[in-house]
């Protein structure tokens, strides 16, 4: 897949050094814009993709030709209206749609990194897109906004850089996994590990692709996306496409089906490496760790002001976990503002055309922009 022409990059010069101990300079970040910036540059998003998105935001993707992750929230006249604001997005490191990654060469001595990649943290993450602020010469962005791992980096940004955006919109997400979480994800790492194919890592050198192994993990994943209700009523006990049950290990059920197909088409837009290493990210990220046990000392320094997203079926991030950071910011006395959407989708909601959660979202930006305006 030539992807080259396709993806904007910004080179990122200066030296930036990993939680991991290890330091990177020279390396790229893949970003995507939407909409324009305007004079006074106080009308910029940053928005921040969860685990299998990327800088592709909404619209068509150039690379897959399928639809942006989040088509339903961004675009004119939607919830993040580009005909208002300037949306910036970029692929995190360790990413595999342009952003430094284990499939980029170790300029040490050109092999394909591999699992010789570094591993990285949401920090990491986070402190890597800083760069684009400067790039496009903005002192303070309007707001930053993400679900699930974009969540994540939206807190750990406003806790890196206090006065750096007005508004914050952490949505479906946590400030630390859980052990369930952990487990999960540990199941889809070890699905890519244990196929043949995947060579400790160096399977891009030896033209392999553990297909089998990642489609697994993204169908482990999936069903952690998805709601007991919503799964029953789409798909309930429906046989696919037969009268009778065939006595075998085909595909007998619909939801079987559907949870192969998601796998196997993951498989051809997502690198295995790069699923290690955001994972991992995700499991590594804790921020009340940061401070030392205290989530509220990591927003004690902000004024900006505060949007919190849950949804009742989000089993994988649930309403409780979005609520306590809600408890941590007003115990500093913070700006936030609560709402849990009902929805039957689970923790997909975020990404999918929910109206009461798209409304919720184009009512604060939109009320919050005018305020600012005035």
């Amino acid at each position: 897949m030539n992807t080259e022409k396709k993806i904007k990059t910004l080179i990122v010069k200066k030296p930036l050094k990993l939680d991991c101990g290890k330091t990177i300079k020279d390396f790229p970040i893949a970003y995507e814009t939407y909409g324009s910036l305007n004079s006074k540059k106080d009308n910029a998003i940053l928005v921040f993709h969860a685990l299998t998105g990327d800088q592709f935001v909404t619209g068509v993707n150039p690379v897959t030709n399928k639809e942006g992750w989040w088509s339903y929230a961004v675009g004119p006249n939607k919830a993040i209206d580009t005909n208002k604001y300037f949306v910036i997005c970029s692929n995190v490191i360790g990413g595999c749609m342009g952003s430094y990654g284990p499939s980029h060469k170790d300029p040490n001595n050109e092999n394909i990194f591999g699992t010789n990649f570094p591993v990285i943290t949401i920090n990491d993450m986070v402190n890597a897109q800083y760069n684009l602020l400067n790039h496009f010469g903005i002192d303070k962005l309007f707001s930053i906004a993400g679900g699930s791992m974009g969540g994540m980096q939206v807190l750990q940004f406003i806790s890196n850089f206090p006065n750096k955006s007005k508004t914050v919109i952490p949505i479906a997400t946590t400030s630390s996994h859980s052990a369930q979480n952990i487990a999960f994800n540990e199941l889809g790492r070890q699905a890519i590990m244990a196929d043949g194919d995947w060579k400790d890592g160096n399977y891009t050198s030896n033209n392999n692709n553990p297909g089998k192994g990642l489609a697994v993990a993204r169908m482990a994943a999936h069903i952690t996306y998805l709601s007991k209700k919503g799964l029953q009523e789409k798909f309930g006990r429906k046989l696919q496409e037969r009268e009778d049950l065939k006595f075998g290990f085909d595909a007998d059920f619909q939801i079987e089906s559907y949870l192969r197909y998601q796998g196997s088409v993951f498989v051809d837009r997502f690198d295995a490496n790069s699923y290690l290493y955001i994972t991992r990210a995700m499991d590594y990220f804790d921020l009340s760790k940061q401070f030392k046990g205290n989530l509220s000392d990591a927003f004690i320094n902000t004024k900006a002001k505060f949007f919190i997203i849950s949804f009742t079926s989000d089993w994988l991030y649930p309403t409780q976990e979005n609520k306590d950071i809600v408890i941590a910011l007003n115990s500093v006395g913070a700006d936030v503002g609560f709402v849990e959407i009902e929805s039957d989708k689970g923790h997909d909601s975020f990404l999918l055309d929910v109206p009461d959660f798209l409304n919720a979202l184009k009512n604060f930006l939109d009320k919050s922009y005018s305020e600012n305006k005035e």
